[in-house]
């Protein structure tokens, strides 16, 4: 479905979430009804099971970023990256909050050059990180995950 009134947040992180999410998750619970149904929230805490929730009945997943996670804690390339594929594939969003998540590419190690002596940064942490590294991941219907990225923008 385009929108859905099912929201899956782990909602025991609330207070570590950022405003923009904060302020998406208090706005659907007091709006009361999306998309002509009963806001709820379903949280199993299983990734795929989640997602499979949203994809059949509408709404949006969420595993943003905390104060102790600043990029999250879902992995980029094996995790959010191909529920976002399989959820655009069938109609609906992947978003990092400020973008798509199939547009999100791995950090690269920086290449030393030939003329540097010692010059080059050392590589960041996220670099180090590789194939495991993690970013903020929201899955839905789009006029949900729409939503969430507007939240983003104004706060």
């Amino acid at each position: 479905p385009d929108v859905g009134s099912l929201y899956s947040f782990n909602e025991a992180n609330y207070r570590e979430f950022s405003e923009p999410v904060q302020q998406f998750l208090t706005s659907m619970k007091q709006s009361g009804v999306v998309g002509g149904k009963k806001v709820s929230s379903r949280y199993v805490g299983a990734l795929v099971a989640d997602v499979h929730n949203v994809l059949i009945n509408g709404g949006i997943y969420g595993y943003p970023a905390t104060r102790d996670n600043v990029n999250g804690k879902l992995r980029l390339l094996y995790e959010s990256a191909p529920m976002a594929m399989i959820m655009e594939q069938a109609g609906g969003a992947g978003s990092t909050g400020h973008g798509r998540i199939l547009d999100v590419l791995p950090p690269q190690r920086k290449k030393k050059n030939g003329h540097n002596k010692g010059d080059d940064e050392p590589d960041d942490d996220e670099a180090g990180k590789g194939i495991h590294v993690r970013v903020p991941t929201y899955l839905g219907s789009v006029e949900n995950v729409y939503e969430l990225e507007q939240c983003f923008k104004f706060y």
